[in-house]
């Protein structure tokens, strides 16, 4: 033992777990609103409908949803008095990748909807030249709009790994079940454990740069 933390390896086992976790509830809601938020984006930004520019209007202004609000929506949906309190997840992990999934759609659809509007309307009248369908024409713009999604799935997963106010109100910042990193250092910090919080966060900064190197060697990929 040694400042009350378990040890393995010469690394905390506390910082080990919960970086662990902050990686699998992040990397799951920015995989399911990039899922949701990508061929949404796609489709706003693609198709000609009335209330186009009002659906756009709607989903830039849910860039600033607060996190608490995700949070509440959670917890009450699924809550014991809630409408899928049945279900029994909430102060689980899924319950907090559900509350950073609702953060993560606007901002992957937002930026994805930018990023195909930019593409050369040539493009996309050429692919359907070629006998192209709606559904491949529209693969194939996201295709060429690629570096814009991936900058979009970037922010959405800096969203999710930083958030802390809607992990807390569903998780409950249980340790060993829902505790992550943002949750983490505010229990450190509210206890007087400053140098411990401190470190939390290097290695909160650590995690985040490394998964943006990785989607920064994939756009580059498409770039060469």
């Amino acid at each position: 033992m040694q400042g009350g933390h378990r040890l393995v390896d010469g690394v905390t086992y506390d910082v080990v777990q919960v970086t662990l976790l902050s990686l699998y509830v992040s990397g799951s809601a920015t995989i399911l609103g990039s899922l949701i938020g990508i061929p949404l984006g796609a489709a706003i930004g693609l198709k000609e409908f009335g209330g186009k520019g009002l659906l756009k209007t709607i989903t830039y202004t849910m860039y600033g949803f607060p996190p608490v609000i995700s949070g509440l929506f959670i917890y009450y949906v699924f809550s014991r008095a809630g409408p899928l309190g049945d279900f029994g997840i909430l102060f689980t992990p899924t319950a907090m990748i559900l509350a950073q999934t609702l953060l993560v759609i606007p901002l992957v659809a937002g930026i994805t909807i930018t990023s195909v509007t930019e593409v050369d309307r040539n493009i996309k009248n050429t692919v359907r030249s070629l006998g192209a369908n709606d559904r491949q024409a529209t693969f194939t713009v996201i295709k060429e709009a690629w570096v814009g999604v991936i900058t979009a799935v970037m922010i959405g997963f800096g969203r999710a790994i930083a958030e802390v106010g809607a992990a807390y109100m569903v998780g409950g910042n249980i340790d060993g079940k829902t505790r992550v990193l943002t949750t983490a250092i505010m229990l450190e910090t509210r206890m007087g454990h400053f140098e411990y919080a401190v470190g939390l966060g290097v290695v909160l900064l650590i995690v985040a740069c490394g998964v943006f190197l990785f989607m920064r060697w994939l756009q580059e990929r498409e770039l060469l």
